[in-house]
């Protein structure tokens, strides 16, 4: 059993010891303050953070999932975390997904005793059809949560690949995945509050992972959303705007190609770019996994002449 005591994110916080009689400006800026310190801290971490997204990517290329598991705080971050993927850039949902200990009532009330089950993890894994071409992230914050262990050791047995995001040195989780990662933010203002600095600095791993995955897997083309699904008014008008921020064309030109799209913005920038019919642009698009990215540079390789954007 850990004795808390060492553990980074249960450390007495000096800036904060007293917050209990500060008036509202100054506990906000030493919050502010603190807040600060995160992501100098998660920069740390960028080499491991690339070391897990490039063996996720890889897994992903070959038909994989990415599986975030967690309890309490940590679980509802990678939960949301993943349910931001499909409307972000249209992918399904199981493609990034998030395993919570005690299920989705854990999301909206505490269960608390969940995470101190090793055995639960492993059956919501097998629930999903956990296998060696996924790739399985356990979050803690105190890098001790059995029912993450549980899953990671479960994770192992089906040969997926493994990582582990703390906020402590030397975690326990770190034991149990390839790839460790441990950000250390440094005692919470609230002692032992790892919503907090703790949990920024797991929001913002998490939205990188997720973020860079989604550009290696093709759903952006420079830095626009491209497989924006145009299913109301609003998403509508965002689609011809990122058609016509890629290719420079017009306003109308974009609604056009839009239209003539079947309302796919790939294949519309597609088209606006290269001056291809639909179908040409749509056999273009399968040969390249769907990434528009590397379909305009196969074509740039073969010596066409782009419109110049």
């Amino acid at each position: 059993m850990t004795n808390l005591d060492i553990l980074e994110t249960e450390q007495k916080n000096e800036e904060s010891r007293e917050i209990d009689v500060m008036s509202t400006i100054e506990m906000l800026e030493v919050i502010n303050s603190e807040d600060k310190k995160v992501a100098f801290a998660v920069e740390k971490v960028l080499p491991t953070i690339q070391e897990l997204v490039d063996e996720a990517h890889n897994r992903m290329m070959r038909g994989g999932r990415v599986v975030y598991i967690g309890a309490g705080t940590s679980g509802r971050l990678g939960v949301l975390d993943a349910s931001e993927c499909p409307p972000t850039f249209g992918v399904e949902p199981t493609l990034i997904q998030g395993v919570i200990a005690g299920g989705f009532e854990a999301l909206i009330r505490a269960k608390e005793g969940a995470e101190d089950d090793f055995s639960l993890a492993k059956q919501d894994l097998t629930r999903i059809s956990l296998n060696s071409s996924d790739t399985v992230i356990g979050l803690a914050a105190s890098g001790r949560t059995p029912y993450v262990i549980g899953g990671l050791d479960y994770a192992k047995e089906t040969g997926a690949y493994t990582g582990a995001i703390s906020c402590v040195s030397n975690a326990e989780i770190s034991m149990h995945a390839q790839t460790k990662i441990e950000v250390l933010v440094g005692p919470e203002v609230i002692t032992g509050s790892t919503r907090m600095k703790s949990g920024t600095a797991q929001k913002m791993i998490l939205n990188m992972i997720s973020t860079a995955l989604m550009v290696q897997y093709g759903k952006v083309y420079k830095n626009l959303m491209v497989d924006v699904q145009p299913t109301n008014e609003k998403l509508i008008e965002r689609a011809k705007r990122i058609i016509l921020s890629s290719t420079g064309c017009s306003y109308e030109e974009a609604e056009k190609y839009l239209k003539s799209s079947g309302s796919d913005v790939k294949v519309a920038i597609c088209m606006a770019l290269t001056g291809l019919s639909r179908s040409n642009c749509e056999t273009m698009l399968n040969d390249n996994l769907g990434n528009i990215s590397m379909a305009i540079r196969s074509l740039k390789s073969r010596d066409a002449v782009l419109p110049k954007n």
